[in-house]
């Protein structure tokens, strides 16, 4: 069997583009190219929208790159959080983190579609605003968010919006999410990061974790602002790197009473109610 007939009709379509793209390592004379970024970037093209997993020697036959090559981008890339390995497999495939060099293309993803109308209602509820997140390297970056007109306070919410991995509950459920390994490297290199202000945010981080893992979410009530309530649920959803859900309400509504009665499960039910939707139309 011939290379090109390995290929599926969708990595055919894909091989105008790449064959462009490998083009481009014998520019013109005179003209300036960086062979590992075009390599990566041929790499991260390779992937198809129905393929979420793809071996090493399937992206080698698709790249043209050799499978040793392959090997080290990939690895790189791994690193960087813009693919995503599963070691039993041995296979790789997009993150979200691809979705922060232009995440106006995400507007409709399926995951967002899924999540709009849940957030609204539960925004509606609790006269609050709802987002949804998902992690970028050390920070968060606001895929969705819903607010309530009749919230008492104002934010300058919006997709595309970024937040520190540390600084809040939406970090802290993330973080709880995560395998042991991955968490601790992350927060090796936000300790490398903010070194002068880690002692002071360590313990509160953990607490945060240990609180996401023992209710299914964690608050900080008047801790990111005096006005400021925020709880946070992790959500994890099949092939997927984790999302986060968020509410941001005014704090003198928030009480503990509320958050453990209505809020806190509230935003968890939504969470297993997305994951649910989420792996019936993934099947």
């Amino acid at each position: 069997m011939s290379a090109r007939a390995a290929l599926s009709p969708h990595a055919l379509a894909a091989q105008p583009m790449l064959a462009s793209m490998s083009a481009w390592l014998q520019p013109e004379p005179g003209v300036t190219v960086v062979t590992p970024l075009v390599r990566a970037l041929v790499l991260v093209s390779a992937f198809a929208p129905n393929e979420r997993w793809l071996g090493n020697g399937q992206l080698a036959l698709r790249t043209g790159l050799p499978p040793s090559t392959v090997t080290r981008i990939a690895q790189s890339l791994v690193r960087l959080g813009y693919l995503l390995y599963d070691s039993k497999e041995r296979k790789y495939r997009l993150s979200p983190a691809v979705l922060g060099l232009g995440y106006a293309a995400i507007a409709h993803s399926a995951v967002q579609g899924l999540a709009g109308e849940r957030m609204a209602a539960y925004a509606r509820e609790h006269s609050a605003h709802v987002c949804l997140v998902v992690r970028d390297r050390l920070d968060l970056v606001v895929l969705e968010c819903r607010s309530s007109l009749d919230s008492s306070i104002t934010l300058p919410l919006h997709v595309g919006m970024r937040v520190g991995m540390v600084l809040s509950p939406m970090g802290w459920a993330l973080l709880a999410a995560l395998p042991e390994l991955e968490r601790s490297y992350l927060l090796e290199n936000v300790e490398r990061r903010i070194s002068r202000d880690w002692p002071r945010l360590r313990r509160r981080v953990w607490e945060g974790v240990a609180q996401a893992g023992e209710k299914g979410y964690c608050t900080a009530i008047g801790e990111w602002e005096p006005e400021l309530g925020v709880l946070a649920a992790p959500v994890l959803l099949e092939g997927t790197s984790p999302f986060v859900l968020a509410c941001i309400g005014a704090s003198r509504g928030m009480t503990r009473a509320r958050i453990e009665r209505e809020m806190g499960p509230g935003l968890v039910a939504m969470g297993r109610s997305l994951q649910a939707e989420f792996t019936t139309i993934s099947q």
